[in-house]
């Protein structure tokens, strides 16, 4: 339904609004506003109430017209809407009720359906005709739906209808005091007219303020609609725009989505079928890892064997050799023994050293560093000291250490600091850890020396601190340890104090020498310290000198006096030998380790007392490095214990590894300054290190080295990149450093036991055993570590071995594998049984008891003789309760079964065990569906589904469709084939039945073991009334745009409802459908090239009837579409780039070369962007270019295209024709036939190759006469060469071909030429088709012919310049407008100035010298100086359509003549002649003129030039100028009186430019009187003429009663004419009476 929002159009909305000065007013909506009457209707209406009171009772009495006036008019406007808004209501009424009546009828029209098909249902349900019933059922619904929807839009009409109605009574309601108050209004009008003429100039100037303002006020709501109209649409707009984007994100995001739930499924798919081959490749790998490992067990048992009897032999030659010399060969043996155990432990002693020289060397390295940094920090010098520093110390203890031993070969820098002193070598050292590494970057490390204490007092301290300089003069003078006068005043001074202090002890004749007291305890230890503690030792003092001594305490040394106190009370003189004692308090604050001593002064010489401090430390040792076990059986178990003793204060945790196992470590280091000493994190990993290269070392060959140059390469590496980049300061770094050793060969005979790991504590010992279970004959060496939490401990390591030796039985065998197996059927292999031993064994074949009801190994005992075999059967016959009962021994995923089999040998503790390996699977094929309706099938068709045969199991198994029925089929390969493993394959059951039953039967499939798998299946058959002729149609190959047709027929059976003469029809077994006339319905699919004729029609019996099917490819329109839009695209794009590069250059100018590159790199996508959302936008029509180019470019590049149709064919019984009213026919769905149409297209042979592929070629418009040309290239894109023909044009039509061709040849182009001449005015179109033996190439041609149509301004074609001075000119000018739609092309002739005109004029006879009726010449009179007395401006140009040109033609006479003219042509195109307008003027030498009456003299000048006579004589030489007016009185012959015969002279005055007395004309008529007399009648007789005007003399005469009719009447008079001259004119009268008609 249409809403009332039109009622009102949008001029009469802003009318209707009254005057308001306000702007902020508001348009109220159109439907209320016929609900109010405006303001100048309320004003009447109110006057018109009180109107009999009102004239008389007003006292301002200046009630004017004006607003009265106005009011009349809105109220005449008001009305007329009301009346056209009635029409309009009337109109919608109209309409609301034909649809409301239409709707009644479409309801009671599904009343009755829905009463027939409750009779329907009702009687197959008696019928029990259940499917009919069901079909009934929802046809019910579907009219139940309809129904409600119709009742719904009927209560929708009568609602719109009720509302349409209150509006025409509203409507009638205004309408009515409207015209009350017009008819009032016209009262108030009548009466206020009289005081409109007195108020008149008042009263105009308020009307035009109050127009001014209304105009105002209209014009602010006009613009303020206007202004909320653009809003209104660009909100649109916007919500338009954004709902597409939207849109477009949403199908994004879909897209995405179901991308990624189709991914997820496909992943899923791939990874359940990787996961099943996986599993089979497990089985596959279980098998040859199975094989592999027999292999290896075999190489290794005849290893050992090798190697033992090799050392067996040795051992035995050696032993032959001793006991042939008379030696003894155990005493040899146990020296030799003895021997390989010394080796060992020199071994392990050179590995100790070796640990301990690394030790040592790491030390070496951080005191470099830790001098090198203090030298380079201190600012003033040191003190130098006499004795051997630490470093020194050290290096002579390693001298001492190392002199039989290999030297260590220390970095360059130590060897110069260290002169003296020969350091030693250790190159394996520096391999597995470079010098670089160790050192590090030594001004980002931290020193433990260094204090973390901030100082209270800035200064020194501070970063930005720059100490005194002192001039390098000076400092170079004096040394570092002060001058030699210095150090001598110094040494004097010294011997000086203690020469003072003590003395020489001299007893006996003996001087004492020596230490003057002795210490108990000689060393004062402080040992396992904790912070915060105090801790007290006393020591004795001893006097050992001769007599008695003094003793003095001096103190302890400077750095351990923050720590150690000392209370010693001096006890005075002493004699030898006494002692005194003396406490020492030492409270540690800081956990280190601290060496001093405690200095004391005697009388012959001072001494000193060492005292150490050391912190808790973890010291542990193992009890032993080896273990071996000695000889063993394979089966048996052997323990060892070996110690791990702590015999340090701090516990630890500890770990037993295998030495090739890897150990991680955590290392936290807080880093607090610029400069440290290396941590016991850092010095632990440096012993991992160390320790892990002797390890490798001592194995020798028994593992492969490690690769210590990939070691040293990543320690260059990082050294190199701790010196590149890493922070000098870092706080909280935790390291996590993985030291990994290429493992060895697992070795699982030996074992550690379950105290592997744990915590020691102080001064304790864990025992931790090691246990040797050999498995494989032969020698097992393992070595063991233990690792440490505490990285100061080192890693500790001890090796194991043992020899296994084999038991007597084995199977050669240990794997049976039984491959892939199914279930109930059996399977056998025999065992081979071997022993080496030399007596005879018995056995016993046991099978673990879960499988004892499927496997079984006879015989069950047995006796093996001595260095024999012997065989035992395997029977395997799975059941389908294996997987229940085989329990832990079967995998359910992967189907494997590994059964352990066991030979139970007498007198052997071992039992020999071997394995059953096997996959079981089923033997099943599952079909999918288990059953198959076919529906409903006409004996003319064949209905296919697909039916999935899955194989469950892991072989592949053949299967084949046997006893199949004859109309039914299996595909492919007729229902036989092979499956392989879980594949389930498509197969395709085809069922066409033979005739019109019900059909239930079972597809039987079995597989090639016999078992059978059943498919049960059901069909309906139908036989339909109706048959086709061709149930299959193939098209020829047909190229685009072009039409191939097929002729088939629909046949009509059925004559008689006997069943013995022919096949009757049915729909199974229902009943025999009836004889008649039957009704089919072809129902293409939508969309579909294909075209059937007719689509609807009735057969009758015995009759059929013709259908054509026509096929026409063509390309889809969103395809076109599509191309187009990116075609458009790529122009935008290409045109884009352009334009941005000159906006950045005007807007950017002044910013630099970068920023434009970056806006440049912005703009371009924006402005693409923009485009293709305005391309987006395009709705591009099939005419239009773009589209034809598009559709061209593709329809070249069309590849093929194949497809099938399926178009179904509807039966009804009953004819078309004899339907009551719109009642459909009852057609069946299970009698439709199906045909089925094979469409291949292909491209065109012939193409367009011009104009973008364009067919449709416009000529536009052309102008009537002329001719456009046109070239068309056309292209043969077949590969054989072709001949061309060309269809027949309209002969006389405007289209012709210029250039045809006759052949083609292949790939090569050819241009044809057509023209279009239009003969008239028309629009035409013609196709010529291209036609060759492939196809047809159609060629639209369409123009227009477009007459060239001026219109002159110049009515009846002729222009009179007047008269004019001579010598002096006048203008005129006039128009032409070009009413055509072409430019044209004009130019502008004269005949004066016509060469044609001179040719002819020579042959013909002078004008003045022909009758007056044969004077044809246009061209009068002209200059005597030769110049053209007309001219034209313009001469030629174009006239634009629609446009209009002016004119201006110029009169410029240089002699006196009433007889110039001339013809002016306008010439189109050159050649066409348009108008001819003539041109006539006459030029007087005088102001003044007369003309009119009877010409007495010829239009042409005579060829002699009369002289012009002098002013003086003009007077004398004038003479009297005649003028001949003529009269005829016609006479009638009717009673009533004829009119009086009547002529006209006209007197004018020329405007001049020229300088005159008088500026008029005066003249007058003498001798009026007498012809009064004679029946003339002049008027005026006597006036004057102003400048440029004209004055009409009339004259008129009527016959008086003596005239005689024979003898016409002539009289004359006299009219003289006064201006600059005065000239005098002697008029004749001749009257005449003449008969009537």
């Amino acid at each position: 339904m249409e809403e009332d929002a039109n009622q009102f159009p949008k001029k009469e909305l802003l009318d209707n609004v009254p005057i308001v000065e306000d702007e902020r007013d508001e348009l109220e909506a159109p439907e209320f506003q016929v609900e109010f009457l405006p303001p100048a209707a309320e004003k009447g209406a109110d006057s018109g109430g009180r109107r009999p009171g009102n004239a008389d009772a007003d006292p301002s009495g200046k009630k004017t017209a004006a607003p009265a006036r106005f009011q009349a008019c809105d109220l005449r406007r008001t009305l007329g809407r009301l009346e056209t808004l009635q029409e309009e209501k009337e109109l919608l009424v109209q309409k609301t009720r034909g649809e409301l009546h239409a709707c009644r009828q479409r309801i009671e029209l599904i009343a009755k359906q829905q009463a027939s098909v409750a009779a329907e249902v009702a009687a197959g349900r008696e019928a029990n005709n259940t499917a009919s019933v069901g079909r009934l059922q929802a046809v019910s619904r579907r009219l139940c739906t309809e129904l409600d929807n119709e009742r719904a839009l009927q209560s929708q009409l009568r609602a719109a209808l009720l509302k349409s109605e209150s509006a025409m009574w509203h409507i009638a309601i205004q309408k009515g005091q409207l015209e009350d108050v017009q008819a009032s209004a016209q009262e108030e009008e009548a009466a206020a007219r009289k005081g409109l003429r007195v108020h008149a100039a008042e009263q105009l100037h308020r009307e035009e303020e109050a127009l001014k303002k209304a105009e105002r006020n209209r014009l602010l709501r006009v613009r303020k609609a206007m202004h909320l109209q653009k809003e209104h649409r660009l909100r649109h707009q916007k919500l338009v725009e954004d709902a597409k984007k939207n849109h477009k994100i949403a199908v994004k995001f879909l897209k995405a989505s179901l991308g990624r739930i189709r991914e997820q499924e496909r992943e899923k798919e791939m990874g359940s079928r990787e996961h099943m081959k996986r599993r089979m490749d497990a089985v596959l790998a279980l098998k040859n890892s199975i094989s592999a490992n027999r292999e290896t067990l075999r190489k290794f048992q005849a290893w050992g064997q090798a190697k033992a009897e090799l050392a067996e032999q040795k051992a035995r030659a050696q032993k032959e050799m001793i006991l042939a010399q008379g030696g003894d060969a155990f005493r040899h043996l146990f020296h030799q023994r003895q021997r390989q155990e010394l080796e060992a432990q020199n071994r392990a002693f050179e590995e100790q050293q070796k640990l301990r020289k690394q030790e040592i060397i790491g030390r070496i390295l951080k005191e470099e560093a830790v001098e090198e940094t203090r030298r380079k920090r201190q600012s003033l010098p040191t003190k130098a000291t006499g004795r051997l520093t630490l470093r020194d110390e050290t290096w002579g203890y390693i001298s001492d250490v190392c002199e039989d031993r290999g030297t260590v070969a220390l970095p360059r820098n130590l060897l110069q600091d260290s002169g003296a002193v020969s350091p030693p070598r250790a190159s394996q050292l520096l391999e597995a850890i470079s010098y670089e590494s160790v050192q590090g970057d030594s001004g980002n490390i931290t020193w433990e020396h260094d204090t973390l204490a901030e100082p209270e007092i800035p200064g020194l301290w501070k970063e930005d601190y720059k100490p005194n300089q002192v001039p390098k003069e000076e400092v170079d003078r004096k040394p570092v340890g002060g001058t030699k006068m210095d150090k001598d005043i110094l040494a004097r001074t010294m011997e000086q104090l203690r020469s003072r202090v003590t003395h020489r002890q001299v007893a006996s004749g003996h001087e004492f020498k020596g230490r003057p007291f002795n210490s108990k305890p000689k060393l004062i230890h402080f040992k396992d310290f904790d912070v915060g503690k105090v801790y007290k030792k006393k020591i004795t003092l001893i006097n050992a000198t001769y007599t008695i001594n003094h003793c003095k305490l001096v103190g302890v040394e400077e750095h351990l006096r923050d720590f150690v106190h000392v209370d010693f009370d001096p006890p005075g003189p002493m004699s030898a030998g006494m002692s005194c004692e003396v406490l020492v308090t030492f409270k540690p604050m800081i956990n280190k380790d601290l060496e001093g001593s405690i200095s004391f002064l005697a009388q012959t010489g001072g001494f000193s007392v060492p005292l150490k401090c050391s912190t808790k430390k973890c010291m542990l040792s193992l009890d032993k490095e080896l273990i071996d076990f000695g000889s063993y059986v394979v089966g048996e178990t052997a323990s060892r214990i070996v110690t791990l003793t702590n015999i340090g204060g701090l516990g630890t945790k500890f770990k037993f590894l295998r030495a090739s196992e890897s150990c991680e470590m955590d290392i936290s280091q807080s880093v607090a300054k610029t400069s440290s000493l290396f941590t016991y994190e850092d010095k632990g990993i440096y012993d991992k290190i160390t320790t892990s290269f002797s390890g490798q070392k001592i194995e020798g060959n028994e593992s492969p080295p490690v690769d210590v140059t990939s070691q040293k390469e990543s320690g260059k590496l990082d050294g190199k990149k701790q010196e590149e980049g890493r922070p000098a300061e870092s706080e909280g770094v935790t390291m996590s450093t993985v030291m990994t050793v290429p493992p060895n060969e697992e070795q699982t005979e030996i074992s550690l036991g379950e105290v592997a790991e744990g915590e020691i504590g102080p001064f304790g010992s864990i025992k931790v055993p090691v246990i040797f279970t050999p498995i494989i004959p032969g020698a097992v060496y393992t070595k063991f570590k233990v690792v440490f939490k505490n990285q100061q401990c080192p890693t500790l390591y001890f090796r194991v071995t043992g020899v296994a030796i084999d038991v007597p039985v084995w199977v050669p065998k240990p794997s049976v594998d039984l491959k892939i197996c199914t279930y109930d059927r059996l399977y056998q292999d025999s065992i081979l049984v071997h022993t080496r031993s030399k007596a005879a064994l018995r056995l016993k074949f046991e099978v673990c008891k879960e499988l004892r009801g499927h496997m079984a190994l006879l015989p069950e005992t047995g006796y093996i003789q001595a260095q024999s075999s012997c065989t035992v059967q395997l029977k395997f016959l799975p059941r389908h309760s294996l997987p229940e009962d085989a329990g832990k021994y079967f995998d359910k995923e992967s189907r494997v079964l590994e059964a352990p089999m066991t030979i139970r040998v007498a007198d052997q503790i071992k039992p020999v065990g071997f394995t059953v390996h096997a996959v079981v699977t089923t033997s099943d094929l599952e079909l999918s569906p288990s059953a198959v309706d076919f529906g409903h099938c006409t004996v003319y068709e064949a209905v296919r589904t697909q039916v999935s045969l899955c194989n469950l199991s892991l072989l592949p198994q053949g299967f084949g469709f046997v006893g199949l029925p004859k109309f039914v089929d299996v595909q492919p390969s007729d229902g036989f084939g092979t499956i392989l493993p879980l594949e389930t394959l498509q197969l395709d059951v085809i069922f066409q039945p033979t005739k019109a039953k019900d059909y239930n039967f079972e597809l039987v499939c079995k597989s090639e073991i016999n078992r059978c798998f059943k498919l049960s299946c059901r069909a309906v058959g139908v036989r339909p009334p109706l048959g086709l002729s061709h149930y299959q149609v193939k098209f020829a190959a047909t190229s685009l745009y072009h039409t191939s047709v097929a002729t088939l027929y629909v046949i009509n059976s059925h004559v008689s409802m006997s069943s013995l003469t022919h096949s009757a029809p049915r729909v199974g077994s229902e009943d025999v459908s009836p004889v008649g006339p039957t009704t089919f319905e072809f129902l293409p699919p939508p969309d579909s090239p294909i075209t059937i004729s007719p689509l609807v029609g009735t057969v009758l019996p015995g009759k059929r009837c013709l259908v054509q099917v026509a096929f026409r490819p063509v390309l889809p329109t969103k395809l076109i579409l599509q191309e187009a839009l990116q075609t458009l695209t790529k122009e935008a794009e290409a045109k884009s780039p352009c334009k941005d590069t000159v906006t950045q250059k005007k807007d950017l100018r002044r910013q630099s070369f970068s920023t434009l590159r970056l806006q440049g790199r912005d703009h371009p996508p924006r402005a693409s962007t923009t485009q293709a959302a305005k391309l987006q936008k395009l709705d591009l029509k099939s005419s239009s270019d773009e589209y034809q180019a598009a559709q061209a470019t593709l329809a070249r590049s069309f590849q093929g295209r194949f497809d099938k149709f399926v178009v179904p064919c509807v039966v009804a019984s009953g004819d078309t024709e004899d339907r009551k009213g719109t009642e459909p026919l009852s057609f069946s769905p299970h009698n439709t036939l199906y045909l089925e149409l094979w469409c291949p297209a292909v491209a065109p042979s012939l193409v367009v190759t011009s104009d973008r592929g364009k067919t449709i070629f416009n000529f536009g418009d052309i102008a009537v006469g002329h001719r456009g040309i046109k070239k068309v290239s056309i292209q043969n894109i077949s590969p054989e060469d072709l001949t061309v023909e060309f269809s027949v044009l309209n002969p006389r039509g405007p289209f012709i071909l210029l250039t045809p061709i006759s052949k083609l040849p292949a790939g090569e182009t050819q241009v044809l030429t057509l023209s279009f001449s239009p003969r008239e005015s028309i629009l035409a179109r013609e196709t010529l088709d291209i036609i060759t033996k492939r196809d047809t190439l159609s060629l639209t041609l369409m123009g227009t012919g477009v007459a060239s149509t001026l219109t002159c301004s110049i009515e009846g074609d002729a222009l009179d310049m007047g008269y004019v001075i001579a010598g002096e000119s006048v203008s005129s000018s006039f128009k032409l407008q070009n009413s055509s739609a072409l430019p044209i092309r004009f130019s502008m002739q004269l005949d004066s100035l016509s060469s044609s005109r001179r040719g002819k004029s020579q042959q013909r006879l002078p004008q003045f010298l022909a009758f007056p009726a044969q004077r044809t010449e246009v061209v009068g009179t002209q200059n005597h100086s030769g110049q053209s007395v007309f001219s034209v401006i313009p001469v030629e140009g174009v006239i634009d359509p629609g446009k209009t040109q002016d004119f201006t033609v110029t009169f410029s006479p240089d002699h006196e003549s009433r007889y110039f003219s001339d013809r002016l042509q306008v010439v189109l195109f050159g050649k066409k002649l348009s108008h001819q307008i003539l041109l006539k003027g006459a030029a007087r030498e005088h102001m003044m003129f007369v003309e009119g009456g009877d010409p007495l003299d010829v239009p042409v000048e005579s060829l002699t030039v009369i002289p012009t006579c002098d002013p003086e004589h003009r007077e004398e030489a004038e003479e009297l100028k005649p003028i001949l007016v003529t009269l005829d009185y016609v006479q009638l012959d009717t009673d009533m009186p004829a009119p009086p015969a009547t002529r006209e002279l006209q007197v004018g005055c020329i405007r001049t430019t020229q300088l005159s007395p008088k500026k008029t004309v005066e003249f007058s008529l003498d001798g009026a009187a007498p012809l009064q007399h004679k029946g003339f009648t002049i008027e005026p007789s006597r006036g004057f003429v102003e400048r440029g005007q004209t004055k009409t003399i009339s004259i008129s005469w009527l016959p008086p009663a003596d005239f005689d009719l024979d003898h016409p009447l002539v009289v004359s008079a006299l009219l003289q004419l006064k201006g600059d001259v005065k000239e005098t004119y002697k008029v004749f009268f001749v009257a005449q009476v003449v008969s009537g008609p």
